[in-house]
Parts: structure tokens; C-alpha cells; sequence
């Protein structure tokens, strides 16, 4: 019987065992879903709508082939349609019943070549502006993108989750046609929990019937050994009369003597009943085992391998139970009291309605920054002002200009120190669908506690174009930051003319000017805080200064100096924060100009390199104008608040030396 339920224990281990593994092997689906992208009319670019990769659920993987280097960005649906706006492109989008369909959008009229940004439009650049207007546009460097890839002949975008408002571009350099070859994947659900149990189950039930097949074994062998005879009768014990003996019996019983042991027949052998005896102890003089015993031990030894041998039987079985429950991932496996994802807190922030997205995005800032500093060290290093004109706009590239000039003509001068990348702290993003785009910026050196932390204004004109920085300045460490609203989130920048602030942003500059050139009888000198008193001071001692450099030089008889500080053209930018008021950045001028009184005299520029470098002379006759220009960050309150204007950053550069004609 106990053969029986062994082979049933091994039929049902064997089907157990075969139904976890063809789980699987055979009987397992395709681990992914593939569709490919159909092409009919080849087009430069190729925009996929972020629906056709979410045509399927889970991460998606997308495949493009060609025969050259592939290029590949996703970015807001909105900005790759402004960007694609003057070119021929193929846009795939998803059906109602979840099949793609292909659209050729062909490259609207020269006379129609225009995009809404904002209140004005901005027109596509002609050849003679662009010479890439005929070559075709290179989307590779746009700062447009949240993210880029780039391989040659083949690109794998693995493990994809775009979200909604989401879209991929596909290109070579956008001259030649986009790569057609295009296939998006999904991963499909594979596991099997059912298969892992089912070897396991298997395992046990071949383990229960080699048990019972090796007791079989063990219950046969013994019905099959050497069956022993018991004794037989044994006759009724009577008193022996010793007299009756014959005399040699009766001498020796009474002597005490063993009589000799009759020899035993063959007949004889075959009918004792064998008997284990305990082996006998060792000779207590000698100490050496004696036959009885070493019988004994020879016994034990014969059973120990039996009993080794039925161990080994085991082994066998648990190293095949191991072996099946080790091939099988948790996919093979019900995952029992999985841990769902708790939500991270997150501030509660309520934003407006109808708001519009920010213009970047955290990382897309932070990876902008570090375009835009490589580029200018770069430039820095070469004094290459066309390099430097693709990364600065405005104050910050006129300042850059006068010192490219000064470096030529003065080789010590200091290089212009690198805009720091390592932390940026604060990223606040105009919230737009428009051009031009604004983003602040406050980033900090992590290694370097020396390098001030740096506050700047970048702007994008138009969907072609990259980021430049316009204003730019060193924040001082007694400065606060304001808060303000989250990089996800953005902003909204305040009109020049705004009434909801303590001073409009188009008068600040005025304001600020005034503190400087009259000091306490200026109308707003209690508006701003001490580091912007402290900063107004420094400019006045600054003055008096040269006052000072004309007495002792003996020129305060025959000439004569003026200063003034005034706003530029440049508007200033400001951003609101979440206190209702606003970061505020300006850009203000200050004049020194020193003229002869006399005829006679003339205006000499002595051991002034910086003067005879710009000018190209050295002296004047009629006198000369020495140009600084400031840029400074201001956080300006609400109107109504009692708080006042608080300087955050400054940078004060020497723009000109001019001669006076």
C-alpha cells in the first residue's frame, strides 16, 4: 500500500510541478505590447501627441531607427506646436477607437509666418536673419525642451510616463527627413502567483513520496529475512541420582569439572535459534577487547551505512524543492499585504483660476543655468563676445561688452567670476503660454562660501530662441529673501505702472536715484530699508572721492565734476511673491562727468588705464564722462504695508569712458 500512495504522491508532484513551469514557459503571454508608428509623407520632424504613448497603460518605451544621428526631446504639447509653427512636420494623434493617425501639416505662407506672443507678434526670422531659415532648423539646444536624447541609427527612450499636456519630437538636424522607423511599446503584466505555489506544492508532494517509497522498500526487506526458530519443549525437570551414575560421571560432578562440549552437526546449526549476546568486557589484565565484544562493534558498524543511506534519500528531494522555489521571481508569487505609496505632504497652495503653466520647469531651469555659465566662461576665457551675445541681453551684455574691450587692451584684468550652479535655491518661472518668458533665479555655490550667492532675471524672446540673462547681481548676506510661490506653480509679473504695490516698478529706479543724488531731503528716502541706505552711502562717498583726487591733484581751480544717477530704457522686471508684493530688478546709471573751466586747460587722464583703454587718448579738452551702471534687485511691499523697500542684491559695472566733443 505504501507503493501506491507514493506513485499517487509523484503523479500529483509531476502535474503540480509541470503546471508551475508552463506557467511559465508556454502558457506565458508576450511581455509587451508593440505598435509602429506609420509614415506616408516623410517630413523633417515628426511630433507624437502624448495620447499615442498613453494609448496603453504603464511605462512607455519608444524606438526609433535611422541612418544617422537620431534626434529626440519631449516637451509641453503647446511650445513644440509654437516651435514646429513655420515648418513641415507630421503630427500622430490617437483615433476614438485607439488607433494612430498620421496628419501632414505643411509650413504656413512667408506672409503668414507669424506666432502670437502676447500682445504683440513675433515674426519668424527671414534668411537674411537667420541663416538657418533655409537650411532648415536644428532643434538640438533648444532651451525650449524639458528634456533631450541622441544616438546614432537607433535611439531607445525607455521607461517613458509622460503626462497629459505632454509631447515627443523625433528629428535628424530638421533639414533631411525624420527617421520613420518608429515603434512604441508597453510593458504587459506577466506574473504568475499561482506558479511559484504550485512547484512548491509539487516539491513537498515528491518529498511525501519518496518517503513512502523508500518505507515500502524497508517494509518488504524485512518480511524477506531469516525467519528463527523458538525452542522447543523442555522436559520436566527431575533430581538426578548421582549414584546410579557410572563412577567416572559421579567423579566429575563431584570434582566440580565442565564436561567436554559435544561437537554440534550441520542439523543442529540449522535449528538453534540465533541469539545477539552482549559482547563480553575486556580482559581486566590485558585491557584488550575480547571476541564477544569486537563482534559487537563490527555489528554497529554494519548498521550505520543503512541508516546514512536513508538520510541521503532526503537530500536529493529538499535540493529539488530549493532549486524551483529559487527559480521563481516574485512575479511567480502572490504578493500578499503589498505596501501601498503614502502621498507626501505637500503645501497648500490654491492657484488661481484659469492659471497658465510656468514657463520652466525646475529641472529645465537648473539644466539652463548650466548651459548658460559654461557658455559665458567659455566667452569669459576667449573675450568672444558673439558667444557671450547668445546667453546675455541688455545691462548684463553691455556690462560684458566694456569689459571685453578693457581685458583686450588691459590683459591683468580679472576675469568676470562664473555664474554658480551647484545650488540653486530659489526658481521662479513667469506662468505663461506666451513669449517673451521671464524666470528668476537665486543659485549658490556649495563648495566655495567665499563666491556670493547670485539673483538673475533670464528671458526668452520667442519659441526659437534660447535664454539670455539680463540683469544680474550679487545678493548680500544681510539680505532676506521673500517667499515666493512654488517653481511648479510660477508667477505673474507686475506691470511697471502697477497701484497694488508700495511704489510702481517703472518708478523705483527714479525713487532710488533720488536717495542717492539728495540723500535725506530725497521725498523717498524713508521707502527703502538700511542696506539700501547703506548702498546709496557708499555711492556718495564714491563721489566725493574724485572730489577729492581733483583737490589734492591741484585741478579743483581749473575744472570741475558733476555726477548723475539716472533709470535707463531698460524695463524693469518684476515678479510677484507671495506676500502680495514683488521682487523688482532695475538697472540705474550714474554719471560722472569732469569738465575744464578754463580754455586753457585741458583734462588730463594721467595713470587712468582704464580711461586711456575706452578712450583711446589721453587727455581732453573739453572734458569727459565716466558711465557706471547698476543693477540691483529690490523686494518691494504691498501697498498699504508698513514695511520698507529691501535692497536684495547689487552689481555696479563701469560701462564707458567717453571723450567730450
Amino acid at each position: 500500500m505504501r507503493f501506491v500512495w507514493a506513485v499517487v504522491a509523484f503523479v500529483l508532484a509531476a502535474a503540480l510541478i509541470g503546471a508551475g513551469i508552463a506557467q511559465r514557459t508556454i502558457f506565458m503571454g508576450p511581455d509587451s505590447v508593440q505598435e509602429k508608428v506609420q509614415i506616408e509623407e516623410p517630413a523633417p520632424f515628426i511630433l507624437l501627441d502624448g495620447d499615442v504613448l498613453r494609448a496603453h497603460p504603464g511605462a512607455q518605451t519608444l524606438l526609433i531607427s535611422g541612418d544617422g544621428d537620431i534626434f529626440s526631446a519631449y516637451g509641453r504639447t503647446a511650445d513644440m506646436e509654437a516651435w514646429l509653427a513655420d515648418s513641415d512636420y507630421n503630427q500622430v494623434t490617437v483615433d476614438d477607437d485607439g488607433s494612430f493617425q498620421v496628419e501632414h501639416i505643411a509650413a504656413p505662407a512667408a506672409e503668414d509666418d507669424a506666432v502670437d506672443s502676447g500682445d504683440a507678434e513675433t515674426e519668424e526670422p527671414t534668411a537674411e536673419d537667420d541663416p538657418a531659415a533655409d537650411s532648415g532648423r536644428n532643434p538640438v539646444g533648444s532651451d525650449l525642451w524639458l528634456n533631450s536624447f541622441s544616438d546614432t541609427d537607433s535611439l531607445s527612450l525607455d521607461n517613458l510616463r509622460l503626462p497629459e499636456g505632454v509631447s515627443v519630437l523625433v528629428a535628424y538636424d530638421g533639414t533631411e527627413n525624420a527617421p520613420d522607423d518608429i515603434v512604441a511599446s508597453w510593458p504587459l503584466d506577466t506574473s504568475t502567483p499561482a506558479a511559484g505555489p504550485l512547484m512548491a506544492g509539487g516539491g513537498v508532494l515528491l518529498l511525501v513520496g519518496l518517503i513512502l517509497y523508500v518505507l515500502g522498500i524497508r517494509h518488504q526487506r524485512r518480511g524477506r529475512g531469516p525467519r528463527r526458530k523458538g525452542p522447543g519443549p523442555l522436559p520436566v525437570t527431575e533430581p538426578i541420582d548421582v549414584a546410579s551414575l557410572p563412577a567416572g560421571e559421579r567423579a566429575a560432578i563431584e570434582s566440580g569439572a565442565t564436561p567436554a562440549k559435544p561437537q554440534a552437526t550441520d542439523d543442529d546449526v540449522q535449528d538453534a535459534e540465533i541469539v545477539d549476546e552482549p559482547a563480553a568486557p575486556a580482559d581486566e589484565k590485558t585491557g584488550e577487547k575480547t571476541d564477544e565484544q569486537t563482534e559487537g562493534k563490527s555489528t554497529m558498524k554494519a548498521a550505520d551505512p543503512a541508516r546514512r543511506r536513508r538520510r541521503l534519500l532526503v537530500v536529493p528531494v529538499l535540493g529539488l524543492t530549493a532549486v524551483l522555489a529559487a527559480g521563481c521571481s516574485s512575479d511567480s508569487w502572490p504578493q500578499l499585504g503589498a505596501p501601498e505609496a503614502t502621498p507626501s505632504p505637500t503645501p497648500t497652495v490654491i492657484a488661481p483660476e484659469n492659471q497658465k503653466p510656468p514657463a520652466v520647469t525646475e529641472g529645465q531651469a537648473e539644466r539652463i543655468l548650466g548651459e548658460i555659465s559654461t557658455t559665458l566662461v567659455e566667452a569669459d576665457t576667449n573675450r568672444d563676445l558673439d558667444l557671450a551675445k547668445t546667453r546675455l541681453d541688455g545691462p548684463a551684455l553691455t556690462a560684458r561688452t566694456t569689459d571685453y574691450a578693457l581685458r583686450t587692451a588691459i590683459p591683468d584684468s580679472p576675469v568676470p567670476a562664473a555664474i554658480p550652479t551647484d545650488d540653486v535655491e530659489v526658481v521662479l518661472p513667469e506662468a505663461t503660454d506666451r513669449w517673451p518668458r521671464t524666470t528668476l533665479l537665486l543659485s549658490k555655490s556649495a563648495d566655495d562660501e567665499t563666491v556670493p550667492p547670485v539673483l538673475l532675471t533670464m528671458t526668452q524672446q520667442d519659441p526659437w530662441s534660447n535664454y539670455k540673462v539680463t540683469n544680474i547681481a550679487e545678493m548680500s548676506a544681510d539680505a532676506v529673501f521673500p517667499d515666493v510661490a512654488a517653481a511648479w506653480l510660477g508667477t505673474a509679473l507686475v506691470p511697471d505702472d502697477s497701484a497694488f504695490l508700495s511704489i510702481a516698478p517703472g518708478e523705483l529706479a527714479a525713487a532710488f536715484a533720488d536717495v542717492v543724488d539728495t540723500g535725506e531731503k530725497s521725498a523717498s528716502n524713508g521707502l527703502f530699508d538700511d542696506l539700501s541706505q547703506k548702498l546709496a552711502t557708499s555711492i556718495r562717498d564714491s563721489r566725493q572721492t574724485v572730489v577729492q583726487n581733483l583737490i589734492d591733484n591741484g585741478a579743483a581751480e581749473t575744472s570741475e565734476v558733476s555726477f548723475d544717477m539716472a533709470p535707463t530704457d531698460t524695463p524693469a522686471v518684476s515678479m510677484t511673491t507671495l506676500d502680495s508684493g514683488a521682487i523688482v530688478g532695475i538697472t540705474l546709471t550714474d554719471a560722472e562727468t569732469v569738465k575744464p573751466t578754463s580754455a586753457d586747460a585741458v583734462i588730463r587722464f594721467g595713470d587712468n588705464a582704464k580711461a586711456n583703454a575706452l578712450t583711446g587718448v589721453s587727455e581732453s579738452a573739453k572734458g569727459v564722462v565716466t558711465t557706471y551702471e547698476f543693477q540691483l534687485f529690490f523686494s518691494v511691499p504691498a501697498q498699504g504695508s508698513t514695511e520698507q523697500i529691501k535692497l536684495l542684491a547689487s552689481r555696479q559695472d563701469l560701462v564707458s569712458v567717453e571723450v567730450i566733443k
